[in-house]
């Protein structure tokens, strides 16, 4: 009788190879198939947006009515609807003008298109969902609203100042205030002469004449120093 143990050893053999072609392992599995790696929108997209978009679709141009530069913007769209569908870049105009499908012009217009690693970052982008923290890409947007020209005028309350008779209008509030806070004391008012050649050369760099002195001088109203800075105003040498 033959011993049987090289056909138990061959048999076990088998069973061990079949397990190692059919039993999966996790790790094989998760470096043939491994998930797609999470854009990071801050450091990865916005970059995009900022160098290559920005001239076109920014705070001071927007072209089509669309800008990238803020997530409201962005989401919102333009003129032709909107640009960015999350979850579905083929959709998303966005992804289709960069990528120039249809045989558009990849974008930006007139400049150097996109690198196949910049368009693939935006797809995934937006197959990922166009994730957008609200605090990013909005410092542009902060700064324009700060800027001067930007917030709409308001008139100040008039400071306390230590002698209101000294106040003529309300500009002089303010000038008092200051000298209050350097405790400094206004000067004496200057004599009508002297005033109305101060303003004289002010308005239109031309003294006044021994007639338009004799006449404010002998003004006893209480308008008598707006008067003169009408006159002055409306003198044709005003502003030459």
């Amino acid at each position: 009788m033959k011993p049987t143990w090289p056909i138990r050893f061959a048999a076990a053999a088998l069973a061990g190879a079949a397990l190692l072609v059919f039993v999966p392992n996790p790790r094989v599995a998760a470096f043939q198939n491994p998930e797609p790696r999470k854009v990071d929108f801050a450091t990865e997209v916005l970059p995009i947006f900022e160098k290559s978009c920005g001239n076109c679709h920014g705070p001071k141009m927007r072209m089509s009515g669309l800008r990238l530069d803020t997530k409201p913007g962005a989401f919102a769209g333009g003129e032709n609807g909107k640009a960015i569908i999350p979850g579905k870049s083929d959709e998303s105009p966005l992804y289709q003008r960069i990528a120039g499908l249809g045989g558009l012009i990849p974008m930006p217009m007139g400049g150097k298109p996109l690198d196949p690693a910049q368009v693939a970052t935006i797809k995934a982008w937006i197959d990922q969902g166009a994730e957008w923290p609200d605090n990013v890409g909005t410092q542009v947007e902060a700064a324009v609203k700060k800027h001067w020209a930007f917030i709409p005028p308001v008139r100040p309350e008039l400071p306390a100042v230590s002698n209101a008779k000294w106040i003529s209008n309300p500009i002089d509030a303010f000038i008092l205030a200051r000298l209050d806070r350097e405790q400094l004391a206004p000067s004496p008012e200057a004599d009508r002469v002297t005033l109305l050649r101060r303003l004289s050369l002010d308005l239109i760099g031309l003294p006044p004449t021994p007639a338009e002195v004799d006449a404010f001088v002998n003004d006893k109203s209480r308008d008598a120093y707006q008067k003169q800075v009408e006159r002055l105003l409306a003198s044709p040498h005003y502003g030459e």
